[in-house]
């Protein structure tokens, strides 16, 4: 229905243009997958966190038979989110002050967050107060009109007056209501959640928003937990959910709370950006190291709920993972935020909130993001597209020539032989030889890649935090081309090394094409 016409104007058969978005092309039995399609033809692929391309590698390893999960060319870059569009106007105007107008005129030039410091406590914690009283303020009024919409009596359209305190420590949880991102996890011991709801001189107030997919039943499930959980113990307001997320409820959320909860199953999360936008406001996060997270956390940002461990038993993981967080609520998190000097300050807390601003206002910045995908994908593609039309598209006609050339003559490609110096036992600063015996078949030297593919072995025999040396060819007898390669040994332990085929021209991206790698 949809590609037909794309498979006519290329010129390429309907089975054959089916089999590019299959793991197996040749089962035609497997189903069309949009993503195999997208990876087959694309020259640069990458997951949005460095955890999301490690999790990419290992689900798409089988388009690349033979090669190791470390070596799949999927790579990551880890979204951002635009600054200036999240950081609250109030917090704005007072960066401005201190970034000058460097920050406005220069988004790229990251370096102006290490200005933090200059923010006294003073003025960084009064204008969180007031983003957290106008957090309440919306809040209340967005209660008012969702109980007058669901036809709530006139006193309890009241109550939403006292819906929550603009002076309490303030968590918020907004996303998406999947199911895997366990928006009820806090909820699992209600006991421990209502006293630290109800304690009078360190309450916590929490506050819900989000959407579920129409049609996803146990995210709906979710948010009607949530809602009757603060009727039954009579938390009406202390725990609300507001109905109707949008980016005007997420900048009020991100730029008026304490603390952002996120509480995914990893490795489930790709990378998830509200926590960023809430940490460019002053926010701390406390979350599972999952997503953007996991290579963002460091104990003066946040918190992390566990060690990034994964579970096969959910409700195990759901167990221990609930009590991490209330262990963090109550002996760290609640503790450090009401902890105040003779001035009424948090010193300690605000102190981590300028390490929060100024290091993921660096790191999680979109300006960073487009520097990532401009110097690695953006301008490398440009430069090979260039190269690729020139001349009426000859490297491009030459390229696939050559694949053609190499698909036929792979099957006849293999080694033949491996020959070294090595001895038992050989010392740091000793050189190793290798020798490799290859058939190329009709296949030129110059055509291939032949590497050695040398590093630890495991005690499961496997070689572990490999290198890759190119070797080269020095001789040939008869269908034998010998490749040779010297190397200094410089790590101690079990060693070991192998040689391995693979395509080479210069104008492929990489040399990982797809069911053409050849091991000894």
């Amino acid at each position: 229905k949809y590609f037909r016409s794309w498979a006519q104007d290329l010129g390429l058969p309907w089975n054959e243009f089916l089999a590019l978005g299959r793991e197996h092309p040749e089962d035609d039995r497997e189903t069309f997958c949009m993503t195999i399609l997208a990876l087959r033809l694309s020259a640069y692929s990458n997951g949005v966190a460095r955890l999301h391309g490690q999790v990419s590698r290992e689900m798409w390893m089988g388009l690349w038979p033979g090669l190791p999960v470390s070596e799949i060319p999927i790579g990551h870059i880890t979204n951002g989110v635009h600054p200036r569009t999240w950081v609250s106007s109030n917090m704005v105007d007072l960066l401005d002050r201190y970034f000058g107008l460097h920050f406005d005129e220069q988004p790229t030039d990251l370096s102006v967050w290490d200005r933090m410091d200059r923010i006294s406590d003073e003025e960084l914690w009064r204008t969180h107060e007031r983003r957290r009283e106008r957090l309440v303020a919306f809040a209340r009024d967005r209660i008012r009109r969702q109980l007058k919409r669901n036809g709530a009596t006139e006193s309890r359209i009241q109550q939403a007056e006292d819906a929550l305190s603009p002076y309490t420590f303030t968590i918020a949880f907004a996303r998406r209501f999947a199911t895997y991102k366990r928006a009820n996890l806090l909820l699992r011991d209600p006991e421990r959640l209502l006293r630290l709801l109800r304690d009078s001189e360190h309450p916590i107030q929490l506050i819900f928003a989000g959407k579920a997919h129409p049609h996803d039943m146990p995210g709906k499930d979710i948010i009607r937990e949530i809602v009757h959980f603060a009727e039954k113990y009579d938390v009406v307001s202390k725990i609300v959910f507001l109905e109707d997320y949008d980016m005007t409820m997420a900048k009020y959320m991100t730029s008026g709370s304490d603390l952002w909860l996120n509480t995914p199953r990893r490795p489930l999360e790709a990378s998830g950006t509200s926590g960023m936008k809430a940490a460019m406001n002053g926010v701390l996060n406390c979350s599972v190291l999952d997503g953007w997270w996991d290579e963002a956390y460091a104990p003066e940002l946040g918190w992390a709920i566990g060690q990034g461990e994964q579970y096969e038993d959910t409700n195990l993981q759901d167990e221990i993972e609930s009590k991490a967080l209330y262990d963090l609520l109550e002996r760290e998190i609640v503790p450090l935020f009401y902890q105040r000097g003779r001035d009424g300050l948090p010193r300690e807390w605000i102190k981590r909130m300028k390490s929060c601003m100024r290091t993921i206002g660096q790191s999680m910045s979109s300006h960073r993001m487009l520097i990532d995908y401009s110097q690695k994908f953006y301008f490398p593609a440009l430069k090979n597209y260039k190269r690729l039309v020139k001349d009426g598209f000859a490297e491009s006609k030459d390229l696939a020539a050559y694949l053609a050339k190499l698909r036929g003559a792979w099957s006849q490609v293999g080694v033949l032989s491996i020959e070294s110096n090595a001895k038992p036992i050989m010392q740091r600063g000793d050189s190793l030889t290798v020798t490799a015996c290859i058939n190329l078949g009709s296949l030129a030297p110059e055509e291939v890649r032949v590497e050695l593919y040398h590093g630890s072995v495991s005690n499961q025999g496997d070689l572990e935090n490999a290198r890759r040396t190119e070797m080269h060819p020095v001789a040939q007898q008869g269908d034998c081309y010998k490749f040779q390669v010297r190397i200094d040994c410089a790590d101690t332990g079990r060693q070991g090394h192998t040689v391995r085929i693979l395509p080479n021209h210069p104008a492929l991206v990489h040399p990982y094409v797809p069911g053409l790698i050849k091991w000894a």
